[in-house]
């Protein structure tokens, strides 16, 4: 009995011990001087769906015939403008995009869908990728165009599909087939080559906050370069983990790791130095995929792309154009908010001038060579996204994470197994670089997603049993706003 009162007493005395802070020795964050991005457009995006309601009213035939009509005087607006250079601070766009908006609705509420509005918005991103060539990405009306468009038109197009039926949804969207010299093999249907960049979202809760935590917020979190062997023509991912830094996939263990959504992106062959050596991209990621077998590459939660010592997912493929005179995120990712830089920071983030996966699309050295996203995963993506905005709202507000004080020892408890585990080349339970006080704050951020997202999910339910249509995006933030207060 005295024995196990002993013990009982190391254990207290260990847990007490456990229980003391430690200084943590955090590096003062490499704030952004921007503006972050703000659509301020609610009474647009109510008067949309307005526009969608009375749309569903209009007879069938009478309907198809009012598209046809606006899809001929949009296409006669582009074909007037396709083959001309437009600058950002042109007229052409902001006409674009708002007309675009006024035929969505209508589309959207057809019976029986064209894909009009998908081809249409295919060969304006393609346009504007080619005229944003000859743009200075780092000037504010340039980057707020390229969003607008790229992002803005996607949202409708998006809006559109989950009001389809399961046939007339369309999952694979191609843009534009890049020229490439280097060995292809085909992924979901679209031919990728060796060297192509492939932006994701992944199904993780942080996975949100990295494609909405951004003065551009939005659709992806996740960059993966793919390497194809000449010899074999095997496919591998080369990209970073936050469980295991830098690592090689196989095609099925890439797509297994959920993804709610990939993009397919391409050096432009016309760039200089794509032209003196067409091959660049595959030896671009023949260098990374030898770089990660000669050394292990932890996680870099600091996102500091200047040090590749620790790469984050963004910085595997910058790094390997880098090698090769490539300078990719033409214009760098910036975030601004005090609120995101707060919950950030509390992950070990210190560099918000960095490069985000979202913002990849808006770099004119690439081009987008197709889009694949599936109805249900889409509708997915949506609901957390806007469960994302409402808990950014809350963070701008001053909403800070926390964590369990009592569950500290056992945290430090599970880092050193952690430790032990990465000494001997194993996954720890809480990641190399991550320290136990931020697995709990990332405990504290996750079990905040899930309960709002809960909360959410049952009221968007409601909300289609009441209106018989799935929520718009904007209607789904408030519906996750609600969800916070509850």
């Amino acid at each position: 009995m005295k024995k196990f009162i002993t013990f009982l007493l190391i254990i207290a005395g260990l847990y007490l011990l456990l229980l003391i802070p430690m200084h943590e020795n955090k590096s003062a964050p490499q704030k952004a001087s921007q503006i972050p991005f703000i659509w301020d457009q609610d009474a647009l995006w109510e008067n949309l769906e307005i526009a969608f309601l009375r749309a569903k009213t209009i007879p069938s035939e009478e309907l198809d015939s009012i598209v046809q009509l606006m899809a001929f005087k949009n296409d006669s607006i582009l074909n007037a403008y396709e083959d001309k250079a437009i600058g950002p601070e042109d007229s052409f766009y902001p006409l674009i995009e708002n007309r675009f908006f006024q035929i969505a609705p209508m589309i959207a509420a057809q019976e029986n869908k064209s894909d009009w509005h998908i081809r249409f918005y295919n060969r304006v991103r393609k346009k504007i990728k080619l005229d944003s060539r000859f743009w200075d990405m780092n000037s504010a009306n340039a980057r707020n165009t390229s969003y607008r468009i790229l992002y803005g038109m996607r949202a409708a197009v998006e809006e559109i599909l989950l009001q389809s039926s399961e046939d007339q949804f369309v999952s694979t969207t191609f843009v534009f087939e890049e020229p490439s010299a280097t060995p292809s093999v085909e992924l979901l249907g679209i031919k990728v080559h060796s060297g192509d960049l492939l932006v994701s979202r992944g199904g993780a809760e942080v996975s949100a906050f990295i494609s909405r935590g951004n003065d551009f917020p939005g659709n992806f979190s996740h960059v993966a370069i793919i390497h194809i062997n000449k010899e074999t023509s095997e496919p591998y991912l080369v990209e970073a983990h936050i469980e295991k830094g830098v690592a090689i996939a196989t095609v099925d263990e890439y797509l297994n790791d959920k993804k709610l959504r990939f993009m397919v992106m391409r050096p432009r062959v016309d760039l200089e130095q794509m032209i003196a050596n067409p091959m660049l991209p595959h030896e671009a990621s023949l260098y990374i995929f030898n770089e990660s077998q000669t050394r292990h590459i932890p996680y870099d939660f600091k996102m500091d792309y200047y040090d590749s010592s620790a790469m984050f997912c963004s910085e595997v493929g910058s790094y390997a154009y880098k090698e090769f005179g490539i300078n990719l995120w033409e214009s760098e990712s910036t975030i601004s908010s005090n609120g995101i830089i707060e919950w950030l920071n509390n992950f070990g983030v210190e560099h918000f001038v960095t490069q985000m996966p979202s913002d990849l699309e808006y770099d004119p050295m690439l081009s987008v060579v197709a889009e694949w996203r599936d109805k249900e995963i889409l509708f997915q993506d949506h609901v957390d996204n806007a469960v994302m905005d409402a808990l950014i709202s809350r963070a701008n507000e001053g909403e800070k994470l926390d964590y369990n004080l009592w569950m500290l020892p056992v945290a430090r408890v599970i880092k050193g197994y952690s430790l032990f585990l990465n000494s001997i080349g194993r996954e720890g339970i809480i990641p190399e670089g991550m320290g136990a006080v931020t697995a709990l704050k990332n405990n504290n951020f996750v079990d905040r997603f899930k309960k709002c997202k809960s909360l959410t999910e049952s009221k968007i339910n409601v909300f289609k049993e009441e209106n018989k249509y799935p929520p718009p995006y904007w209607q789904m933030v408030r519906i996750a706003e609600e969800s916070l207060t509850n």
